[in-house]
């Protein structure tokens, strides 16, 4: 029988655990798709929003933790994908076991983040410039006063936790990183190249036309890379345990 792999996916921010459910229906038999949702969304709507990134991956990883399968990836686009950069680092610090890969999407490497970019993002109209100038808004939301206003509430305080964001040089990860870009994304390939740092086991770089939400725009052609991405790490984790590893 194929080895199973769970696939827990981080929203990107401004957004909930929602815009990955349609992939449950598109993704092959062996991988189980676990949309995770951060505080202030979906079911934990009741919940205040995080506004500090360490603070919420710390949240993360004691959440996740006690439930991790024996082989699962993590996915995260744009702010996801440094949340789960942070996830990563605190499960290696808790010993927990490793997923066999981190596969991040239109996200600038940790080393090279501006949290600047993020810290000036205070005002609605700046916060609807910036969902204007990604494209992955629907005009739905933009008509709706009482969507937007839940919509720049939620993107606002997710643009305070990615200004809280600050690079220290830890140990590169024990684990493969595969990045996704979009062609026509101000993410530039030495932003995206930048990630082969994090990684002593090797990184790849895949490129896709589109802009920022490319994996929207483009998403058979991105979820067909992604699957094969994912299939490489299956064959090559199914022949060994599910290891720990320490920060030392």
């Amino acid at each position: 029988m194929p080895a199973m792999m769970t696939l827990f996916t981080l929203p990107c921010a401004g957004a909930s655990s929602v815009m990955y459910l349609r992939w449950r229906n598109r993704m092959p038999s062996w991988v189980q798709l676990v949309p995770v949702e951060l505080p202030g969304r979906g079911r934990r709507l009741h919940e205040a929003p995080e506004r500090n990134l360490d603070a919420l991956a710390a949240l993360l990883c004691n959440e996740l933790g006690p439930q991790l399968p024996e082989s699962y990836a993590i996915f995260g686009h744009s702010m996801g994908a440094l949340l789960e950069y942070r996830i990563a680092h605190g499960l290696r610090t808790r010993s927990a076991p490793l997923p066999v890969a981190l596969a991040v999407s239109a996200c600038v490497a940790p080393s090279l983040q501006d949290w600047k970019r993020y810290a000036d993002k205070t005002t609605q109209a700046s916060l609807v410039a910036e969902l204007r100038k990604q494209n992955g808004t629907p005009e739905e939301v933009f008509e709706s006063p009482e969507l937007l206003a839940m919509t720049l509430d939620l993107l606002g305080a997710d643009y305070r936790a990615c200004a809280s964001f600050r690079y220290q040089r830890l140990l590169p990860l024990p684990l493969p990183i595969h990045v996704f870009g979009g062609r026509e994304d101000e993410i530039h390939s030495d932003k995206l190249d930048a990630w082969r740092e994090e990684s002593t086991v090797g990184t790849s770089v895949d490129w896709l036309d589109g802009g920022h939400f490319f994996l929207r725009r483009n998403e058979d052609a991105f979820l067909s890379v992604l699957v094969k991405r994912l299939a490489e790490r299956r064959t090559k984790s199914s022949n060994r345990p599910n290891a720990t590893f320490s920060s030392a």
